[in-house]
């Protein structure tokens, strides 16, 4: 089969690898569409993947095979990747947080065969069924509307609260999306391209800013609460100057999420944590029913899923330029691989 393989930092290659083989209780599906993931770029663009692997894994899929034992799944059925299951053993697992488990990998060290390929092999239970009526190119956003909704969750957000959004690349966009969909009407976005700045605007932010316009106080004023703060900040773009900024934008009591990965690390006012009682949380991965909460948001109709997607669809060969094109602004919505 073809797949997209890691050759180094910023080098991708179609080639022909073998096709997975099924074992008990795996079933093996053949990809209709993947969706590009901000992970992928670091895997890729910034060298974080091992060499010889690839990876994807916002993805739908059509069975083609099924191992000894799965009896949920038909050859024919069309499914959509869903998350890996925990150990269902250890503390996080049992108190329905498995994106904690204590069994899982850390990101980009186990090997990956995913989904920029013909084919992609799972478990039975890491699969879900595409909601009847569902449009398979909205399906594709579960995975990352996943992602955004545990961040929503994670900040507690709810109508009536005021939001600051930093960055609007696809986890932004969404979360904006998913918010506007709940009733939160006051959604200021962050965001210094003015693509994405569009996007934002059409999927729900009320307001819209560059990074220039944040004022950060100084450490000598770790108790100042700046004109216009705000309840919940959701940090989407893993920049270090965004974290930095999006703390000194809360109310006291506020929480910071940070939901994207960064490799530079912030410098946080610890004062400024400690007079304000701020919290600053993480958001990794999904609620334990993230995918559920997810298909059943794009199957209601109340997201603008044609405004969250890049038109049409890009091949394997076409990847690797999607990826630059996605890292450099250039391309605002999700883009869609059909392998």
């Amino acid at each position: 089969m073809a797949a997209a393989v890691v050759k180094g930092p910023g080098r991708l290659t179609v080639e022909d690898v073998p096709v997975p083989t099924v074992s008990d209780g795996e079933v093996l599906a053949a990809v209709d569409l993947c969706g590009v993931c901000g992970s992928d770029l670091h895997m890729v663009l910034d060298g974080w993947a091992q060499p010889e692997t690839w990876h994807g894994h916002e993805w739908i899929g059509t069975v083609v095979a099924v191992g000894p034992g799965v009896d949920r799944w038909q050859i024919g059925d069309v499914v959509v990747g869903g998350p890996p299951t925990g150990c269902g053993a250890c503390g996080p697992c049992l108190d329905r947080r498995p994106s904690l488990c204590m069994a899982r990998d850390a990101p980009g060290v186990a090997p990956v065969q995913g989904a920029f390929a013909a084919y992609k092999l799972a478990r039975e239970a890491e699969l879900l069924a595409l909601p009847e009526g569902l449009d398979p190119r909205a399906a594709a956003l579960a995975e990352p509307l996943a992602v955004a909704l545990h961040g929503v969750h994670q900040g507690g957000v709810v109508p009536g609260q005021r939001v600051l959004v930093l960055g609007a690349g696809p986890i932004g966009a969404l979360a904006i999306a998913a918010m506007a969909a709940m009733g939160v009407d006051d959604i200021t976005c962050v965001e210094p391209n003015e693509a994405r700045q569009a996007l934002a605007s059409k999927v729900g932010a009320t307001t819209l800013l560059v990074p220039e316009d944040l004022v950060v106080p100084t450490i000598a004023e770790p108790g100042l609460v700046v004109h216009g703060a705000v309840d919940v900040v959701l940090e989407c773009s893993g920049k270090r100057s965004a974290m930095e900024a999006g703390l000194a934008q809360l109310v006291r009591g506020g929480t910071l999420v940070l939901i994207g990965a960064g490799i530079d690390p912030p410098r946080f006012d610890p004062n400024r944590i400690l007079l304000n009682e701020l919290v600053i949380t993480g958001a990794f991965n999904y609620d334990h029913d993230g995918f559920t909460q997810a298909l059943a948001l794009l199957a209601s109709g109340a997201l603008p899923v044609e405004e969250l997607l890049e038109p049409g669809v890009v091949r394997l060969d076409g990847l690797l330029d999607a990826m630059r094109g996605l890292a450099d602004g250039r391309l605002a919505g999700k883009v869609l691989v059909q392998p």
